[in-house]
């Protein structure tokens, strides 16, 4: 809770105090008050806690925005005093604080700076200068000249490798965790991480330029686009203040002066009655608890929705966007497949040992794969003159036979032939003294629930589910297969991610709001441009949860359509409460306006409805449907 909502806590909590005395005096008839002094004690907590609404008021009213609900809340308290009803005043104000005050805080409690968390700008680049490697600032790195990049630094600016070999880490602009390798002519992205290799980097773009700062561009831009969703009872303020004060002062003023008999000081009552039962009070109440209770009862079941305005926005979603690695897929490469060569007398089994065992030296993700995939300790013993290739593979004597195990590359600089193949994935080709003897596929898994999920998401009136992908197009088209998504966008960098969504969000007309689903740091300027974002929290980066407007606690897909599906429920539950407060407030004041409604029925057309209202609101809080 932020400082300004403990402040706003205790001025209620001091306000309620002096309110819940005043009425056990009214209301035991203990009362040592006269009228003045009952005025001026009511006065008190009523000052305390709305004071900030009546200064607003005034300097709205400065400004030329009379009619807002801060006017409305004014007018009508200081009607209730007007007429001798105190408490009703203080009462009145008080729950306008308090919806105020959940309200602000279900939206602001757990949204923080997108920015302060964007920490993929490099500190420095390396540069030699006179034959001194010096860290200079990467806005001082003019095109063209060279920039040394050591193990576990980023890339600070794009460019062309000139010398050394290494894997990158290129999640942060891919979003896919496995690693790429770089040589010698190959373009190097701002904003990966070396990871073996020393690099020398001919700089091709300035910093400015750079697909890092264009990164922090896109989320600043992108969260600058999104407008916030205008608060509903500023909107039925708009019209419903300068209708109920024209109306009351009408009230006021015209039958006096037509109707023979007629005293202005009854129909000043009246018209102050009217002000009074036209408080929005059950609406500024039940409408942000109604949504309090939606982000409430979802946040039980894993889902945290960072304000009321998304709730809305994803109740209306017609288009699902996802980001496959980490958000479909589990982002966990494992060994999917082996294929012997044709003829060939060799074993999978076999192939897997030799490839695990001429990889058992090296940490690198692939080698990681085959020797979970072997899944027995390897006797090194075997294993003897290992020759790392970067960007290649590997060659080792194992168990007296040479092996030669990598890419294609590999293959072919060691002129062996091969059968190349088509298979969705990273392809591990293992060869056995210059002879051909198997591939290996390495994939990533798809979760468990992300196939239920796109279906649910259909079952639920979803229109189009669409994937977008940094991997290869072989990839992404089988995911999508296997998923059952309509369409799919492969090989995209976060720029042509956000290019992409721009462009789908141009058919919001045909199928509602869209939602973009991620969970990396390349993910976060498309999470921002959505109408929705939903971020996967468990593994996704801090850039994207904090992107995002709502967050997958548990990375599990299906908890979209419990997220829409609970957004729905709370969204039904809030018209209720509209039409339930405008449908009384309307009677009762036509019966005030006629003389036929008093006080009481004043009472219970404002606070008695707001009881009813509220009593409903907290339905939201129940999912227990959608929890197991």
């Amino acid at each position: 809770m932020s400082k300004k909502q403990k402040r706003v806590l205790i001025r209620i909590l001091i306000s309620s105090v002096l309110f819940a005395a005043g009425e056990v005096l009214i209301i035991t008839g203990s009362n040592p008050f006269n009228e003045a002094s009952l005025f001026a004690f009511f006065l008190i907590p009523y000052l305390i806690v709305g004071g900030d609404v009546l200064l607003d008021a005034i300097k709205n009213i400065i400004r030329g925005q009379i009619f807002d609900e801060n006017f409305l809340m004014a007018l009508a308290t200081i009607g209730a005093f007007a007429i001798g009803e105190y408490p009703e005043g203080v009462a009145v104000m008080l729950f306008y604080q308090i919806g105020e005050l959940f309200q602000s805080y279900a939206v602001n409690a757990s949204r923080k700076s997108i920015a302060s968390l964007m920490d993929i700008r490099p500190d420095y680049a390396n540069i030699e200068i006179d034959g001194v490697l010096k860290q200079v600032d990467p806005e001082e790195v003019s095109v063209g000249d060279i920039i040394i990049v050591k193990p576990g630094e980023r890339i600070p600016l794009d460019g062309v490798v000139k010398e050394g070999t290494s894997s990158v880490d290129t999640s942060a602009l891919t979003g896919e965790s496995l690693p790429r390798d770089l040589s010698e002519g190959n373009e190097a992205l701002s904003g990966c991480i070396n990871l073996n290799g020393v690099l020398s980097i001919q700089v091709t773009k300035e910093f400015g330029e750079s697909t890092v700062s264009k990164i922090l561009d896109l989320v600043e831009n992108a969260s600058s686009k999104k407008a916030k969703a205008e608060n509903f009872i500023t909107k039925f303020a708009r019209y419903y203040t300068p209708v109920v004060v024209i109306g009351a002062a009408l009230l006021a003023i015209i039958p006096p002066l037509l109707i023979d008999g007629a005293l202005f000081s009854e129909w000043i009552q009246r018209a102050l009655i009217f002000l009074v039962v036209s408080c929005p009070c059950a609406l500024v109440i039940s409408i942000p608890l109604g949504f309090f209770g939606g982000i409430g009862g979802a946040s039980k079941c894993g889902v945290l929705i960072k304000g009321s305005n998304y709730l809305e926005v994803l109740a209306k979603t017609g288009m699902v966007v996802f980001d496959k690695t980490g958000t479909l897929t589990k982002g966990n490469f494992k060994v999917t497949e082996i294929y012997p060569a044709k003829g060939a007398t060799i074993h999978k089994d076999e192939i897997l040992k030799l490839a695990a065992t001429a990889e058992s030296y090296s940490d690198h993700p692939i080698s990681t794969s085959l020797k979970e995939a072997y899944g027995i300790k390897i006797d090194r013993k075997q294993l003897e003159s290992v020759e790392e290739i970067s960007g290649y593979g590997v060659k080792a004597i194992v168990d007296g036979k040479r092996v030669y195990v990598g890419n294609a590359k590999l293959m072919e600089q060691c002129s062996i032939d091969f059968e190349r193949k088509t298979t969705p994935g990273t392809l591990v080709y293992v060869a056995i003294e210059n002879s051909y003897a198997g591939c290996i596929v390495i994939a990533d898994e798809i979760k468990e629930d992300s196939a239920d999920a796109v279906v649910n998401l259909k079952n639920a009136g979803v229109k189009r589910t669409i994937m977008l992908t940094g991997d290869s197009k072989a990839v992404g088209k089988m995911v999508a297969e296997e998923l059952g998504l309509d369409e799919v966008y492969a090989e995209l960098l976060p720029a042509d991610k956000v290019n992409q969504l721009e462009e789908l969000i141009k058919q919001k007309r045909l199928y509602g709001n869209l939602a973009f689903v991620g969970d990396g740091i390349n993910d976060a300027p498309v999470l921002a441009e959505a109408d929705v974002g939903i971020a996967m929290g468990g593994l996704g980066s801090d850039a994207a949860i904090e992107a995002a407007d709502i967050v997958i606690m548990d990375d599990r897909p299906s908890k979209i359509v419990t997220a829409i599906e609970i957004s729905r429920k709370t969204l039904k539950i809030v018209k209720q409460n509209i039409i339930l407060a405008l449908g009384i407030k309307g009677i009762v004041l036509l019966l005030g306006a006629f003389g036929m409604a008093t006080m009481w029925e004043a009472v219970f057309a404002d606070v008695g409805v707001s009881v009813i209202a509220i009593l409903n609101a907290m339905r939201a809080l129940d999912v227990s449907r959608y929890q197991g």
